[in-house]
């Protein structure tokens, strides 16, 4: 990310500042957001695991304890209890206290994205531990899964907004340090666990995301060769199997919320594009045997974004364009091409909404519908 280059376009929208300072005020008021903090304890008996629950299950209303839960895809339960909504608090809070210390050079706000960094990652008595064994577990079927590795996809923008606090007297190479070596523990864990490698074998968006995991979190932490090799021998598989030649995704269409996971999909891809180009490969335009690739695949989603045309597949929920303005600001970013610049200020909603997190909350919550 050109960080100079982001401060300018950010500080040229209108009324950006005055948005951005409110929402960073907010951030600036949370006092801790931490996995001990949680009311329920994972199975392990350990608060410093974290804990998830599946999203779209729920209970059985023929068993008196409602166990076990049944499964109603696109509805998402929320009762939870875990650590899932605050991490995603805790990322929404960093973006746009991140973002805020580099516009204003503001040690105020730096200091309370790095308390935040330090509370989750560093601090021995509130540190997660490095690992997702416990993750959307089921009530009465199992006690974390695979797939439940998606729900960190986001901390692959916060180690993009981290970037931000560079220079600050308030982020100290220690904290660099020690934030790279958790990410470097994590990576070891989705790399060798049996999580890992089920998510890794995932044919939808969740493999997507996993191979986006660890490309951004191999070079965040400086090991290249990782990042490399998942691409090679998983990415550009998953780009043949994901895209058909015209650029839609067979594999998401048929979800109920086929809209939502085919832009979150196409933003995991993304997310290794982008990781691509810092490797020197073009996976924008990389195209598979069967002839389908990323960039055509986000060409296929524009007319949707825009109200070109109208979308015929299975959608429960209503889908919020605004949630297309990161992926198009990715893309943006990434290719000379003003169309993605031009879409994404068209379903724009604040002038964030391309830069760091998908969508961020009036008060820095995770209270949007979740698309895992």
């Amino acid at each position: 990310m050109d960080l100079d280059a982001l401060r300018e376009a950010l500080v040229a929208q209108p009324g950006f500042r005055e948005q951005l300072r409110q929402a960073a005020d907010r951030a600036a008021a949370i006092p801790r957001l931490t996995v001990v903090d949680k009311t329920t304890r994972p199975y392990s008996g350990e608060a410093h695991d974290y804990l998830s629950f599946g999203p779209y299950w729920w209970p059985d209303p023929a068993q008196p304890d409602g166990l076990p839960y049944l499964r109603r895809d696109g509805e998402t339960n929320p009762v939870s209890g875990g650590d899932r909504p605050l991490l995603e608090k805790l990322q929404a809070a960093v973006a746009v206290l991140a973002v805020m210390s580099r516009v204003e050079n503001s040690a105020h706000y730096a200091r309370q994205a790095v308390r935040l960094l330090r509370g989750w990652f560093l601090d021995p008595n509130t540190r997660m531990n490095p690992h997702l064994c416990f993750a959307q577990g089921i009530p009465g079927i199992c006690e974390g899964r695979g797939i439940g590795i998606i729900d960190t996809w986001g901390l692959c923008f916060l180690v993009e907004d981290i970037g931000l606090l560079e220079g600050s007297a308030e982020w100290t190479n220690e904290d660099l340090a020690g934030v790279k070596a958790w990410f470097s523990a994590y990576l070891d864990w989705l790399v060798e666990s049996p999580e890992g490698r089920q998510e890794c074998a995932e044919a939808n968006n969740h493999g997507t995301w996993y191979d986006a995991q660890i490309v951004c979190f191999a070079l965040f932490c400086g090991r290249e060769e990782i990042a490399r090799r998942q691409i090679d021998k998983f990415t550009r598989l998953r780009i043949e199997h994901h895209f058909q030649a015209d650029g839609s995704q067979p594999h998401e269409l048929h979800r109920t919320l086929s809209l939502t996971y085919g832009t979150f999909n196409l933003l995991g891809f993304a997310c290794v594009a982008r990781a691509g180009d810092r490797l020197g490969l073009d996976l924008w335009n990389w195209e598979s045997p069967s002839g389908g690739n990323i960039l055509q695949g986000v060409r296929w989603m524009l007319p949707y974004y825009l109200g070109e045309k109208s979308w015929t597949w299975p959608q429960i929920a209503p889908f919020r364009t605004a949630r297309a303005a990161l992926l198009l600001g990715l893309v943006a970013r990434s290719r000379a091409d003003t169309a993605f610049a031009d879409a994404m200020h068209s379903v724009s909603r604040h002038p964030w909404d391309g830069v760091s997190v998908w969508e961020l909350p009036p008060d820095i919550s995770s209270s949007q519908e979740s698309p895992l």
